[in-house]
Formats: C-alpha cells, sequence, structure tokens
C-alpha cells in the first residue's frame, strides 16, 4: 500500500508542476502595470554567448507604468535594447545611453480582449496536462490491482483520490485564471 501513496504523491507533484509552469507563463504576459518578469526572460547575445536579461541588469518598477533596466556592463545598452525591440513584448526602450527605461502604455480593450484568449488558452492547456496525469495515474492503479499489488477496494480508493487530486488542480488552475483576467480587464 505505501507504493500507492508514493503514486499519489508523484501524480501530485506533477499536477502542481503544471500550474507552477502555468503562473510562469502568466507572469510574461503584459497588463497595465510594470513587472521586471515582463523582460527578465529574453535572451540576449553578449560576447558569443546567450544570457537572460536578468542576468546582465538589475532590472526594477520605480512607478507603476515605468520598468528600469540598468545593465551591470554599460557597453551593453545598444545589445540589450535590440534585443527588446526583437522580443515582441510591444514596449519601445528609451535609452540615455547608461540605462533603459521602457515605458508601459496603457493596454486597449482590443489588446485586453487578445491577452484574455491568450490566458484562457494556457489554462485549457495545463487542465489537459493535469487530465493526461490522472488518466496515467489510473492506468498505473488498474495495473497494479491487475497485477495484485493491490485490492479492488484499494483500487476504488485510489482512483478516488487521483480524482480529488485532479479535481483540486483543476480549482487552482481556475482560480489562477481568473485572477490574471481580473488583473488584465483593471483599467
Amino acid at each position: 500500500m505505501s507504493n500507492t501513496g508514493n503514486l499519489l504523491e508523484q501524480l501530485s507533484d506533477r499536477m502542481d508542476k503544471a500550474v507552477e509552469h502555468m503562473k510562469h507563463e502568466f507572469a510574461t504576459i503584459r497588463t497595465g502595470k510594470a513587472s521586471p518578469s515582463l523582460v527578465e526572460h529574453i535572451t540576449i547575445e553578449y560576447y558569443g554567448t546567450t544570457v537572460k536579461l536578468k542576468e546582465m541588469a538589475g532590472i526594477t518598477t520605480p512607478e507603476a507604468r515605468l520598468l528600469v533596466i540598468q545593465p551591470y556592463d554599460p557597453s551593453s545598452v545598444g545589445t540589450i535594447e535590440k534585443a527588446i525591440r526583437a522580443s515582441n513584448i510591444g514596449i519601445n526602450p528609451v535609452s540615455d545611453g547608461k540605462i533603459l527605461r521602457l515605458p508601459i502604455p496603457e493596454l486597449s480593450q482590443e489588446r485586453r480582449a487578445i491577452l484574455s484568449k491568450q490566458v484562457s488558452s494556457k489554462a485549457e492547456e495545463t487542465r489537459v496536462g493535469i487530465r493526461n496525469v490522472r488518466r496515467e495515474g489510473n492506468e498505473l492503479a488498474k495495473k497494479a490491482q491487475k497485477a495484485t499489488e493491490i485490492t479492488e477496494d484499494e483500487l476504488e480508493q485510489m482512483l478516488k483520490d487521483i480524482q480529488e487530486l485532479t479535481d483540486a488542480s483543476i480549482a487552482d488552475v481556475d482560480k489562477v485564471l481568473a485572477a490574471k483576467e481580473k488583473e488584465l480587464m483593471q483599467i
């Protein structure tokens, strides 16, 4: 029976990772306010290697609609500026030669609707992933029962526990989605 507890733990861990991945994806979607997560994942070619922006510069938000990027190496300002323009985040950096300022423009209603569809789509992908984990868990439990590792009653309880895990994870997805959609629609 300890094997079944281990299975539940593994399934729970995989479902939690799916939700965390979705949260990370949501953090990169631009809302009306400044957040370092909008740009920290941008990769930059720096002396022949690919480096993430957060490793090359300090990223701060001195105001609600402004990001300030201060490169650790002032000679890399131009390279960082080009990478931000090429990243398709829809923000044009303003450079003074030492630091970059990224004014975050107000989102139009049309853009908000597009972003809302994007987050809904990512949430649905996460739900599908969670359901796939559930399916795999159910199959493993049924195999264990067929191999007489667990009884039929234990199988029934296991399937019930797996479904409860799935329901809880999908509820987490829905909660995170609702919060992000609310954030997107705030003016």
